[in-house]
């Protein structure tokens, strides 16, 4: 079934949230990190929002651990994992050139293990997921990146990973749909799942622009391909359209939603020009998909360019809370165990 031991899937206290986070996500290496677009410390930004209206504490949200090379080697080859380990290799995927001139041992610390607790992160949401109905890690959605290549700042391929997890360890999880609706093709998993029939891929993204890798687009089977500067009307019909879509068409066991914030308006890579409400708005009609259909969610928060990307995606969080579509109480039961509590009631007092 599974070859190695993992900490990965550890029991976490009924009082925790199944909202992951850990501090080390946010990456600062002497500035370096604002040569590239990416807002490198938006993920302890959110949590500064949430624990400000008071949705979470440092001692209900559940701390990430980063994936040991172990964990990584359940999808990435050896010959992949062994290449981060030249500085040239990470420069070029992270896309922030003066990488290529540090020791790699630094850039291992500073670049790639927030990357690789990220990718823990959404490793253990996924079981969280399963076990509680709904999870959000506030990082990863790293979804440039397959078994053997990275790139677009996409070092780890942590949603083929939570997918592979939950397959190989956790009983009763054998279909997948992936709905992606970052603003970039999602080339990594899509060259992962390419001839896996057990996952289903919807992918909305911006026809123009990176990476538009015409081989990986064959797993895609609902694409939505946007032209430049899509707005709120249009975008917001065509993400209830296609998820409901996808949802009836195939049944899944799971989904991972990727919530890329690379939609909004301004964004200097994702060339849509969705605003603050459209995005707040997407989430909800996702997530109300998934509930209306007891199916668990995953949420990851993949790219977003701007400042602001991290308020908006605090917001969203917060409007799933205060549509009931997230939270402690929150939890599906399946028919079986349904038809036992109504025979046998006292079975939750035991719980």
């Amino acid at each position: 079934m599974f070859s190695h031991r993992t900490d990965l899937y550890a029991s976490i206290p009924r009082t925790c949230l199944p909202i992951v986070y850990h501090s080390d996500y946010n990456i600062t290496f002497m500035g370096l990190e604002k040569l590239h677009p990416f807002d490198a410390g938006k993920w302890g930004k959110v949590i500064h929002f949430l624990k400000e209206e008071q949705l979470i504490t440092d001692g209900n949200i559940v701390e990430a651990c980063e994936a040991t090379e172990e964990d990584l080697l359940v999808v990435h080859t050896k010959r992949y994992l062994n290449r981060l380990k030249w500085s040239l290799v990470v420069a070029t995927i992270t896309e922030i050139p003066p990488v290529m001139f540090l020791p790699n041992f630094l850039v291992q610390r500073k670049v790639l293990r927030p990357l690789r607790t990220q990718t823990g992160g959404t490793i253990m949401a996924g079981k969280l997921a399963v076990d509680r109905g709904w999870a959000i890690n506030v990082g990863g959605g790293f979804h440039h990146c397959s078994s053997d290549r990275g790139g677009g700042f996409c070092a780890y391929a942590d949603i083929t990973l939570a997918i592979k997890f939950l397959f190989e360890r956790v009983e009763g999880i054998s279909r997948a749909t992936i709905i992606d609706l970052d603003a970039h093709q999602g080339n990594g998993h899509e060259r992962d799942f390419l001839d896996d029939r057990r996952v289903f891929i919807m992918d909305m993204y911006n026809r123009h622009i990176y990476p538009r890798d015409g081989y990986a687009k064959r797993a895609i089977k609902r694409k939505v391909e946007l032209d430049w500067g899509t707005e709120d009307s249009e975008y917001l019909q065509k993400v209830e359209l296609h998820s409901e879509g996808a949802l009836n068409e195939i049944r899944p066991d799971i989904i991972i939603y990727n919530a890329g914030t690379d939609i909004l308006d301004g964004d200097p890579l994702g060339g849509l020009s969705i605003s603050p409400h459209g995005i707040v708005k997407r989430d909800e009609i996702v997530f109300r998909a998934a509930k209306r259909r007891g199916i668990p969610i995953l949420m990851v928060t993949s790219g977003g360019y701007q400042k602001k990307t991290a308020r908006i995606i605090a917001d969203s969080i917060l409007n799933l809370h205060r549509q009931g579509l997230i939270g402690p109480e929150y939890m599906i039961l399946d028919e079986p165990l349904i038809s036992y509590y109504f025979l046998n009631p006292e079975f939750f007092l035991l719980i």
